[in-house]
């Protein structure tokens, strides 16, 4: 099993490309599903997960093509997807692909919109907590569906088609939206989506729907309405960029030090995280190629933090802060409120000498002024990273272990690194 060994105490300087939204490319790789015509996506990230939905969609009987860079590309210019769903084959997602990725749960929303049935398992992914797909069926529902759980696998049926409805979420969530979204896009009539996420990465989805044809309005804000369609077409669409990679390599350059451009990066994606940056001592310009992080080696101040739905903090940024505040000067509050159990780095964390104690939802760091090289493992896709971060700072050798999480959501995180002057390399075997 590859590794990542890393050798502390380097400055960050240079340039790294931003790669498209793994967030992103997962639903509008599975909103294909919705239409006989090809659907073309560009900047695809190169990461297992994307690799597992392509398997996923495979079953189904959709065929793929990809192509890799053109002429005049950068060294980490996506993948284009070709993806023609024009003969599913097959309704079911069975157990042995869907348990390896949450995302792929999504394809019972196009599957039950165009085809009028799906058999989906249910999901597996990161251990970061339940997780329940009980909004996500109960917008199916309301649409029409009828569902049954048999065998570990929702069955849903709608002969007759999807009809428009009210659904309004008790709570925001990002994948109920994107699923009553496109299950929205072939239903009779109008659907309204109360409480609807506000994450970019659905917005993304609801453009490339428009392109297809769809007639959506309101995304980005509490409410979405979707007047449904008869059929969808083929078109091309470009995954925005990664606002989660973003603000990891800024965490990065703020805990190491240094001047790097992150190129492609849209600010407004990640506003909230920038400005905590700001808070603790990051130097943030925004520019015509991205955004430009550096830190001229004062210390780092620690801050105040809650993670929020889109645009408060976000979630998935949560370990990579915690891991810069072990460096920050005084005490630190990091509080949860979106996934319980998203603490497990902590005690990886405290094996590079942090300090920080939880009470219930929220983490206190006290700063440290020196973090030591260990041996650490990762428990999901966004610790994993958190403990590069930390690695970077730390002195001597760190050693993280089951780094296939990372390939999950980063792309060729340690080429990226040691172009910019990190010493960093992946041990393979």
């Amino acid at each position: 099993m590859d590794r990542i060994r890393i050798t502390g105490g380097n400055e960050l300087n240079g340039t790294i490309s931003i790669s498209g939204a793994k967030n992103a490319a997962l639903p509008l790789m599975t909103a294909a599903l919705l239409t006989d015509d090809t659907l073309i996506l560009d900047n695809v990230p190169r990461l297992a997960d994307v690799a597992q939905l392509q398997r996923i969609l495979g079953n189904h009987g959709v065929d793929i093509m990809t192509s890799g860079k053109r002429p005049g590309d950068s060294e980490y210019q996506g993948q284009t997807l070709h993806i023609s769903a024009k003969t599913i084959i097959d309704t079911t997602a069975p157990y042995e692909l869907v348990s390896k990725m949450r995302a792929s749960f999504w394809v019972i929303a196009p599957l039950i919109a165009r085809m009028g049935e799906a058999k989906v398992s249910l999901p597996g992914g990161c251990a970061i907590g339940t997780r329940p797909v009980d909004l996500l069926i109960m917008a199916l529902e309301k649409l029409g569906a009828a569902i049954q759980i048999d065998g570990g696998y929702v069955v849903c049926k709608a002969p007759k088609g999807l009809k428009g409805a009210t659904i309004d979420f008790p709570k925001v969530t990002v994948s109920g939206t994107h699923v009553a979204l496109m299950a929205a896009t072939l239903a009779k009539g109008t659907t309204v989506i109360e409480n609807a996420a506000r994450e970019p990465e659905v917005v993304d989805v609801a453009d490339c729907l428009l392109k297809m044809g769809a007639k959506i309005s309101g995304a980005g804000t509490p409410r979405i309405v979707v007047e449904g369609v008869n059929r969808l077409n083929g078109t091309r669409h470009t995954v925005l960029p990664d606002r989660i990679e973003t603000g990891t390599y800024a965490m990065a350059v703020a805990m190491t030090g240094g001047d790097v451009q992150l190129a492609g990066a849209r600010p407004e994606l990640l506003q909230s995280a920038l400005d905590v940056l700001v808070q603790a001592g990051a130097v943030i310009t925004p520019n015509n190629e991205g955004v430009r992080v550096a830190r001229n080696g004062a210390g780092l101040s620690a801050v105040k933090v809650s993670t929020a739905p889109f645009p408060g903090f976000p979630t998935d940024l949560q370990a990579q802060l915690m891991a810069l505040m072990t460096r920050a000067k005084g005490s630190s509050l990091i509080t949860e409120t979106i996934f319980e159990n998203r603490f497990m780095h902590v005690q990886e964390l405290a094996r590079f000498g942090a300090r920080i104690s939880l009470d219930g939802e929220t983490a206190t760091i006290e700063g440290t002024d020196r973090l030591r090289g260990a041996p650490v493992m990762a428990t999901d896709l966004r610790a994993s990273v958190s403990l590069v971060i930390a690695g970077l700072a730390a002195e001597g050798e760190t050693m993280v272990n089951r780094i296939y999480h990372l390939d999950r959501g980063f792309e060729r995180l340690e080429e990226k690194l040691s172009a910019c002057g990190a010493d960093i390399e992946r041990i393979s075997g």
